[in-house]
């Protein structure tokens, strides 16, 4: 129970924060909006799916990670000795991988959307496509919270970061790929049903490591 009041309150208070200044929302909402009005006047008439597919999940990489990686690396000392006093290790880590999974699914959303609409393109089975966005901003979260807090420890946070990151998302991004080619094949989901279980798969395994590894990251 008191786990519980902690991940709450510390989830209040990456909100409130995050409506104060609203820096993680408004910085890669213009990032992704850019990026894709960029891509769209590089490839005007582009058609082809899988090109179309690959575009959005490299903007979708980068944007996740610009968005999550500021989860530990931007908190100041000061900061982490006060929740250290408050709070649990396991309050904090669960904590911030729920914001950022909250925050990851409503940009993950806008942007597809947004990439839709701009390049007039819908895949063929949009319900499979939707669901494999979702599984996929999950599996950042997860994934670039917990690389994200191992990154902080060191001295050069950021390049750590993306040291870190590339081994392990690696294999994410190419379930992820063939899933979402699924779905604009209009293939039959029975097909992609091992895709999907071997990303809730992943998203369990990360999540189960992050709680065991953090408490002894965070006494650091």
């Amino acid at each position: 129970m008191q786990l519980i009041k902690q991940v709450k309150y510390l989830v209040k208070k990456e909100l409130v924060l995050e409506w104060r200044s609203k820096y993680a929302l408004n910085g890669v909402l213009l990032y992704v909006v850019s990026t894709i009005f960029v891509c769209f006047l590089s490839f005007v008439g582009l058609s082809h799916p899988v090109t179309w597919n690959a575009l959005f999940w490299i903007i979708m990489l980068f944007a996740s990670l610009n968005a999550v990686a500021k989860s530990f690396l931007q908190e100041s000392r000061g900061r982490q000795i006060y929740i250290y006093t408050i709070a649990s290790p396991l309050a904090l880590i669960i904590s911030k991988t729920l914001y950022n999974i909250l925050l990851m699914e409503v940009l993950t959303l806008i942007a597809l959307f947004f990439y839709i609409v701009v390049f007039d393109y819908v895949p063929q089975d949009l319900g499979l496509y939707i669901v494999a966005t979702i599984l996929g901003s999950l599996s950042f979260s997860t994934i670039f919270t917990m690389i994200s807090a191992i990154a902080s420890k060191a001295g050069n946070g950021g390049m750590l970061m993306a040291i870190l990151s590339f081994p392990v998302i690696i294999p994410v991004l190419i379930v992820l790929i063939k899933l979402t080619k699924n779905a604009i094949d209009g293939l039959d989901r029975s097909v992609s049903l091992d895709e999907i279980g071997l990303l809730l798969v992943i998203n369990v395994l990360v999540g189960a490591v992050s709680l065991l590894l953090f408490p002894y990251l965070w006494r650091d």
